[in-house]
């Protein structure tokens, strides 16, 4: 006595309807998609990646709102050690209602000594005659507001912050630094 198979089991391969290859097909599809997204655009930050990271690349202007909901702009100038000084810091100039606050932060400063500093014209080291004179570095700290605003600044470059060493010595530079406003 022969056995039959039935027709509907030939195999174990039974044909599907068109709508579940179709969905197959896209589950697969949505899944090769979000490997590729996921390995190669969104490690870049997404398709227009080129663009956005040349546009923040150099985060040298920070804008953040202050707290009188008016927008405050800064920047930071790195001040390099001069003649072997010792001393370096950074100077952060903040922009707040259309004056510049100067800040200055050094290292490896004199203790109990005061050092004149100014925003000369040119560039460092060789700067030239003061622009605007900033409150002497007491224990590596300064604060002025300097009655121009950034802008202001800008269209005055080349500019440059130096440090003297003392009222004394006020030819021998400590530190100094070009402002670049972008």
């Amino acid at each position: 006595m022969e056995e039959t198979v039935p027709a509907a089991t030939n195999g174990g391969y039974n044909k599907r309807p068109l709508w579940q290859w179709i969905v197959i097909y896209l589950i697969l599809g949505a899944i090769i998609y979000g490997a590729i997204y996921y390995f190669f655009l969104g490690k870049n930050k997404g398709y227009n990646s080129n663009q956005s990271s040349q546009q923040y690349s150099q985060p040298t202007v920070a804008v953040s709102p202050s707290s009188s909901a008016m927008m405050t702009e800064s920047i930071s100038v790195l001040l390099a050690m001069v003649n072997n000084s010792g001393e370096s810091g950074t100077a952060t100039l903040t922009e707040e209602s259309g004056q510049t606050k100067v800040a200055i932060n050094l290292t490896g400063f004199t203790k109990d000594i005061e050092q004149p500093a100014h925003i000369h014209v040119g560039v460092c080291p060789g700067v030239g005659a003061v622009k605007y004179p900033l409150t002497a570095v007491v224990n590596g700290t300064s604060e002025t507001v300097v009655p121009v605003t950034l802008a202001e600044l800008k269209k005055e470059l080349p500019l440059a912050i130096n440090v003297h060493k003392s009222a004394k010595e006020i030819s021998n530079y400590t530190a100094c630094g070009p402002l670049e406003i972008k």
